[in-house]
């Protein structure tokens, strides 16, 4: 049976984890406009950000990306990722295993 969740019902939370089982993660990002994550990486992983409702300036290492709701970003983990919030914004945000280059 699958598990269904409603991302509406997540906790108020900045990143509420979506699903109990964390491989993939899978986190519900919500933003206040103005709001900005600081430049982070997540090493060993390749991200999907879908951006569900605002905008978001998606900034990776030294490049800006301006997301619209229904757009997808999908990049490696390795790269510095820091989201601007220029309207309230919901996005979805998956961390999958980036495959092992050796296999």
């Amino acid at each position: 049976m699958p598990e269904v969740t409603a991302l509406d019902g997540l906790e108020e939370a900045t990143h509420a984890e979506v699903f109990a089982e964390r491989r993939p993660r899978t986190v519900r990002l919500r933003l206040d406009a103005g709001d900005r994550v600081p430049p982070h990486t997540h090493p060993g992983t390749n991200v999907v950000l879908h951006l569900l409702s605002g905008r978001l300036e998606l900034t990776l290492d030294d490049e800006t990306y301006d997301l619209t709701p229904g757009e997808v970003a999908r990049f490696s983990g390795e790269r510095e990722i820091s989201p601007h919030a220029v309207e309230d914004s919901t996005a979805l945000v998956v961390f999958a295993p980036a495959a092992d280059e050796d296999a």
